[in-house]
Parts: structure tokens; sequence; C-alpha cells
């Protein structure tokens, strides 16, 4: 039964009709997920089967500033650095040791000196370091400037609380090899590392040796013109970098933490070096190229669900992990901050080195950060966050030798109240925001594609977004994006519990990313403080889905009546068949079908004729008149009905006639403005065999070497010949009707020559051609192709608007429900 489960529900979201999210488990506890396997988010039953991401090439958007062997990856050693020219400008980041980095010394005169300052780093770093006072001396010995102002609180007590054998250890071992780290930084970084700016999509590419060697002289805070706070400061786009922030907060238990995590991490690295590589890459989406909302199509049924309230975004491992970031990278990592985004880049600390370049993200753009490995674990959260340990990360490498493991960054808008929350250009803000995020190195097409996002409560917390509007907006950016879904709820069964209703319900409802996009805005006008979105979508879908079913149940009652009027006065088959031609409605022409075989006529006409009528609001004009008429073909074709072709006369729209008769002789044929055509056409009909029936003449009536056009279309030209006065059909009087007018027939016959209401039939049923179009008679070529009598062009079909067709769809019925046969 467990394995039966299992296969329907994979076959079902394969299809992408996945309707309900199922308990993954057979037995649904409090902590147990719900939804899809984790094997449908990631698309792979393990969780390094999924595609890798693109590997890494350099050019000119993508700088690699490592060699990459020839022979491929070697995974044995660290990659040689990337031989380049150094760059001291706004476009790159500014080294330390520069020749272009000087610091001001004062002399003996009283005046200043300018002096290298790597050389001054150099010659602080080299000397002995026993303790924190002695670090932060050498620290301050090459930022003399800041010496009222940096006190490194935090970092003398992180060494106070410490054993005393502990704190040894760090300064008699560890330190040193991180001052040998930071002091290689010129023989490992040779190529100018670039600042990933606004509005430039880039990448940059460095192994996890340059990244220790770069975090180092963070540590020992050598990186220059990024210590002010000034707002026309030249990094003031940037965060800050330089861990003196860190060490000059006040030492609450959590930042204490925070340095453990950091220690640990040079400690880990100097004892044996990292091989791998990590991938940074910006992406800017302009907002011409970001979705249209309203327009969207994609059905949230699309989007496979997976939601945890027990593990944490950094286990869902091959997925792509969101980072609740700030616009800032990194947040408050080197201040007070102490949650998700701060306490993923302490145990991941090679994840700080995107501080040091990228400039704060605009609304349009997202940060991927993939390869980085976890040095540490941790428990608690915020204030009681802790570190725990040392984490051994078995994460697989990638070709290009990087971590499985990919960090999205994107930041949320923060919120001071629910009513900033709920307005439209927050709610698109925060819309294009995740979306540029989730669609990060995805195809146009809508997917799915792997790996899926593992997110949670994104914008929640400290920047005052709700998780119910949030939950929605990820979705809608997800389905859109075309990546499966991973929730972590961290612990709130009720979340889950509440998002997995709603998203049943809108699959239930089979809403679209638009149509949820509506429902919001529409939320957005209510009491936001009152209520909340969840409940005002199930009372808003429930709703609809009441109405429709009583609207149901009425419909059907009176088509039940409908259909009962229809039996009572069930029309004659010559009638039904000619039901454009009443005579009251138009003239009095006689109908004669008595070679007709009246069973096969009722079968293969009355049925299609009478369920055309019936749908004529749903499938339009167009498709009832080429109904009508491949009804007619179908009877037609089995009574061995026949046409000689036509044939081509002159050029006057002439064709011999008497004047009141259709005979032997020609017609004379016109339709005032409206040509049929540059040419006469003579038509024939064989003796005994009835005539085509566009025309509907009787067979006793003989009409030779003539052919005319589609007479079941006739009763939709009719009815296309609105009132001028009043743009109403006018079907009352057969006097007021276009073929009744004595007028007209008058005009038109001193036009035309034409004596019978016939041949005005047939010129009126050739007036829905408009002169850009052609009809069926336009090319003298026609008169030799191959097809019945009965074809229809659908290139003559015209278009009626749908109060039109409501109007006739009623006219239509009053008439023949109420006619006495």
């Amino acid at each position: 039964m467990y394995k039966c489960r299992h296969f329907i529900r994979a076959l079902l979201v394969n299809r992408k009709i996945f309707q309900s999210v199922l308990p993954c488990s057979t037995m649904a506890a409090d902590h147990d997920c719900k939804g899809v396997p984790m094997s449908h988010i990631i698309g792979s039953q393990s969780p390094w089967g999924a595609p890798e991401f693109p590997l890494i090439q350099p050019g000119f958007d993508h700088a690699v500033l490592y060699h990459i062997p020839g022979s491929g990856t070697q995974l044995d050693r660290p990659p040689k650095p990337q031989i380049g020219k150094e760059k001291w400008d706004h476009e790159h980041v500014r080294m330390p040791f520069s020749k272009h980095s000087l610091y001001p010394v004062p002399n003996d005169a009283g005046k200043s000196d300018l002096r290298s300052r790597w050389e001054m780093i150099k010659d602080a770093l080299n000397k002995p370091i026993r303790n924190s006072t002695e670090l932060e001396e050498a620290i301050l010995s090459y930022n003399t400037q800041f010496k009222d102002r940096w006190h490194f609180q935090a970092l003398h007590k992180l060494f106070d609380t410490l054993d005393e054998e502990e704190s040894q250890y760090f300064f008699d071992v560890t330190l040193p090899e991180i001052v040998k780290l930071a002091l290689a930084l010129p023989k490992l970084i040779q190529s100018p590392i670039p600042l990933l700016k606004q509005h430039k999509n880039r990448s940059v590419s460095l192994s996890q040796q340059q990244i220790s060697s770069l975090l180092a002289n963070a540590f020992f805070c050598t990186f220059p013109r990024r210590n002010t706070y000034k707002k026309d400061a030249e990094y003031s786009k940037y965060p800050h970098i330089n861990f003196n922030v860190l060490y000059n907060t006040k030492p609450s238990s959590d930042v204490l933490e925070k340095l453990k995590c950091i220690c640990h991490y040079f400690r880990r690295v100097c004892q044996k070096v990292p091989v791998g590589v990590l991938t940074f890459a910006r992406r800017s989406v302009a907002p011409r190229a970001q979705p249209h909302w309203p327009a969207s199509d994609r059905p949230l049924s699309t989007l496979p669900l997976h939601v945890d309230p027990e593990n944490t975004i950094e286990d869902a491992h091959g997925l792509i992990q969101v980072d609740f970031a700030n616009k800032f990278l990194g947040g408050g990592v080197l201040g007070y901050g102490s949650v998700q985004e701060e306490i993923r880049f302490v145990i991941c600390p090679e994840l700080l080195i995107s501080m040091l370049f990228t400039e704060c993200l605009r609304p349009n753009e997202a940060l991927m950060m993939i390869g980085c490995e976890q040095f540490s674990t941790y428990t608690g959260y915020g204030h009681s966050f802790q570190w725990a340990g040392d984490f051994a990360d078995e994460t697989p490498y990638d070709s290009s030798g990087r971590r499985r493991c990919a960090v999205l960054a994107i930041d949320a808008m923060p919120f001071h109240s629910k009513l900033q929350e709920y307005r439209k250009e927050a709610v698109n803000r925060e819309l294009n925001k995740a979306w540029v995020g989730f669609s990060f190195y995805t195809p146009d097409d809508p997917g799915p594609h792997y790996p899926g996002v593992a997110t949670g409560n994104w914008g929640c917390g400290a920047f005052g977004g709700t998780a119910a509007l949030k939950t929605l907006i990820q979705m809608m950016a997800l389905t859109q994006a075309g990546r499966p879904m991973a929730y972590y709820t961290f612990g709130d069964t009720a979340l889950r519990d509440s998002m997995v209703q709603v998203y049943n319900l809108l699959v239930k409802h089979g809403v679209t990313v638009g149509g949820l996009y509506g429902l919001i805005l529409e939320f957005c006008k209510t009491d936001v403080l009152k209520t909340n979105v969840y409940r005002f979508l199930e009372k808003v879908l429930d709703g609809a889905e009441s109405s429709n079913n009583s609207q149901s149940v009425k419909t059907k009652t009176e088509s039940m009546n409908l259909n009962t009027e229809t039996e009572q006065y069930s029309l004659p088959l010559s009638v039904e068949l000619a039901l454009d031609r009443s005579p009251d409605m138009f003239d009095d022409v006689d109908f004669h079908f008595d070679d007709f075989d009246i069973t096969l006529a009722k079968l293969k006409v009355k049925n299609k004729i009478q369920k055309t009528f019936n749908n004529v609001d749903d499938i339009g004009k167009n498709e009832v008149k080429i109904e009508m008429s491949r009804s007619l073909i179908e009877v037609g074709n089995q009574h061995n009905m026949s046409t000689s072709p036509e044939k081509i006369v002159d050029n006057d729209h002439k064709m011999s006639t008497s004047s009141n008769s259709i005979g032997d002789s020609n017609l004379k044929m016109s339709t005032g403005s409206h040509k049929i055509g540059d040419s006469d056409y003579k038509m024939s009909t064989c003796s005994n065999k009835m005539a085509d029936p566009r025309l509907l003449i009787s067979p006793d009536k003989k009409v030779e070497n003539m052919k005319t056009p589609n007479q079941t279309s006739r009763l939709f030209q009719e009815m296309e010949k609105l009132d001028e006065n009043s743009g109403k059909l006018n079907l009352k009087s057969p006097h007021s009707s276009v073929f009744g007018q004595k007028a007209k027939q008058k005009e038109t016959a001193e036009n035309s020559k034409i004596s019978t209401p016939k041949v005005r039939l047939f010129n009126e049923g050739e007036k829905v051609e408009d002169n850009s179009r052609k009809s069926d008679f336009e090319s003298p070529q026609k008169s030799h192709q191959k097809h019945s009598a009965m074809d229809v062009d659908d290139k003559i079909l015209t278009e009626v608007s749908p109060d039109v067709k409501k109007k006739l769809t009623r006219k239509i019925t009053d008439y023949f429900s109420k006619k006495p046969i």
C-alpha cells in the first residue's frame, strides 16, 4: 500500500497534474513533512543526482582568479593562481598589497610622509602576538586614525572567557598560521578582483585557498578604504569587510559565539588547505524582462511542494538554499545579528568574502554563491545562538571543483507595519525579487527545472513580513520560474498545515499565478489588520464554488424546461434544414425536399443544427457556420448531390435571364456596393436532383449553369443586418427585413437588374466579403479545383460580438419555441 501510494504520487507530479498535497509519511505526526517526496524537489532519488550548474568558463563577464588545468579539475591540491595585471580603480577591489596603497606616517619634523601600507602591515604582523591586547595594537598600527574609536571589547572578552589552554593554543599555533596566510596574499591573488556592481550580470570564481587568504586579511583589518561610514565614501554601497566591526561590538553571548565560529574556520584551513573553488554570480534583470504578473497563466498545480517543519534550509542537500539576505550582503554578521543570514555566513565563513566585492543589491538583483563548505555546527537562534563544534562537510564536488552547495541571496523589503506590506508596489517588488533569484540558471521553458529551491519565512521576523503572504509570493515566483519548492517552517506546524490547506485550495480551483496575483491585490484593498490572506482566499474561492454550484443547478433546470418546450414544438424536417429560410422571416420561396431520406436527414442534420444553436454563445459565429455547413455537406454527399463546374461568362456581373423567373436563361447579378467578384458565373443542376443546398430551390425548377453560395450561412448573414437606428436585429416583420423591403428591392433591381428574391438571396449571401477578402467565386481557376460544391472557405466567415451572439440566441430560441407549426 505504501509503495503504491508513492508510485501514484510520483506519476501525478511527473505529469504535472498533482492536485493535492499528501503527507510524506504514512502516519503524519506533528513534526512530519507534508507534500511530495524530496526526490521530486531535487529531481533525483539522490541529493546529488540533479543537474549541475554551468561549468566555470573564463569570459568577459566571468573572472576566474585561478588557473584551470587543461586536463580538468584536480582535487588533490589547490589550483594555481591566474596571473594578471594589478588594477587600482573603481571597478576592482583595492588590494592591501598594492603599491598604490599608501599611508601617512608622522616624521620627526612634525609632518607626515607617505609609506607603503603593506610594509607597515608586514612589520606589525611579523612581531610576536601573545594576547588579544597585542593583537589590537598590531591592527591599530596601520589604522592609526581609529585609535580612539576601536576598542575591540568583544575580542578581549572572547579570550577572557576561553580556557587558558584554548586561548594559549590560539596565539601560539593558530594565529601565526593566520598571519602567514594573510601575508601570502600577493602570491595567491595575482589577478584583479572585479567588483560585482549594480545593473551588471557578472561572476567571479576563486579557490578556497585564495578566499582563506582574503579572509585572513579581513581578520587583521587590512583592506584599504573600507572602514569609513561616510555616505559619500567610495565603498559606501558595499558591506563592511574588515572584522574590526565585530571586534568593537558589545560582547553579547551570540557575538562571542560568532567569533568562535570564525576562529574555528581558520584553525581548520590552517591545518589542511582546502582544494575546492567557489563561484559568486550576480544577476540583474531589467524591469521590461520581468514577468507581467496579472497575465501569467501558469497554474499553481504545476508546483511540486514539500513542507518540512523540523529541518533547516542548510539541511536541504542538493537544493538551492535561500539566504534571507540584507541588501548589504551578510547583514549584521559582523555586528549584532545572529539570525538566518548571519548564522549561515559564520558556519560557512567562505560566504563572507562576498561582502568584499558585492555592491548592495537592487530590487531586481540577486546573488548566487556556489561551492561553499560548512565548517561548524550550531544550536539556537538569535540571542540563543551557540557554536556547537566542528562539522565535516561531505558534500561532493561538481565538475568544476565546487562543493555542490548553492546559496541564493535575495533581500526582502523591511516593513514597519502590516499596511506597508500589503501595497501593490510592495507585492510587485517582492514577487520580482523572488523570481529574479529563483529563475537563476533556468531556460525560458516552463520547466520543471532542477534542483528545486529550499526556502522558508523569507522577509519575516526582523524585517516585519508576514509568513502567509511570503509563502504565496514564493509559490507564485517558483511556479513562474519552473522550480519545485521545499518550504521549511522552523518548527511551526500550524504554518505547515495552513500552507498546505491553502495550496490544496488553489489547486482545486485551478488558480493560476495571475489569478492569485489578482486575489492578493483584492485582499490589499480590505482591512488587512483584521483578517488573514489565507482566510480571505478560502472565503473567496469556497464562496465562488458555492455560487457556481447554485448557478449550475439553476442552469440545468432551465435547460430541462427548454428541452421540454423544444420537444413539444418539434419542427418538420424541411423547416429544420432551412431554418434561415422561414417564410415569416424572409420571403415566400417554396421548398421541396421530397427526394430526401427523412430519417437520415433527421439523424445527420437536426441534432447537429440544434446542438450548434444551443452552444452559439460558447463557440462563436464562425464555428457555427462551419458546423452547419459540414452537416449539410454530409447529407448532400450521402444523397448524391452534385453541381456542374462554374463557368465564366463575362465581366459585367450579368447572367442572362427572364425578368421574373428562374429557368433555362441566365441571371444578371449584382450586390450593389458589395460586389461578388470580377467575373460572371453560370451554374447548373441536374434534373430530378436537388440543387446546391446553399440555394435551396425546388428541384422541379431547373437552373442551368449556375452555382450559388452557401445557403445555410444566410441565417447568420441576415442576423448581421442590424437596424441602423436601434442597433437591434429586425426579426419581427418580414417586410422590414433586408429581403422584404420593397424600396430596396427596387433600388437593387435598378442597379443590378435582378428580378427575383431568390437571386437577391444569393447575392446577399456573398456580402460577408470585405474588399480585402476573396469570395468563393473570385478566381476562375477555382472552377477547376476538385472540391465539393458544399465546401466552406473559413476565410469568408466573419466575427460577431458576444453581445450580438446573446441577442441572436434569445431571438432564435423565442421564435422557434413559440412558433406554431
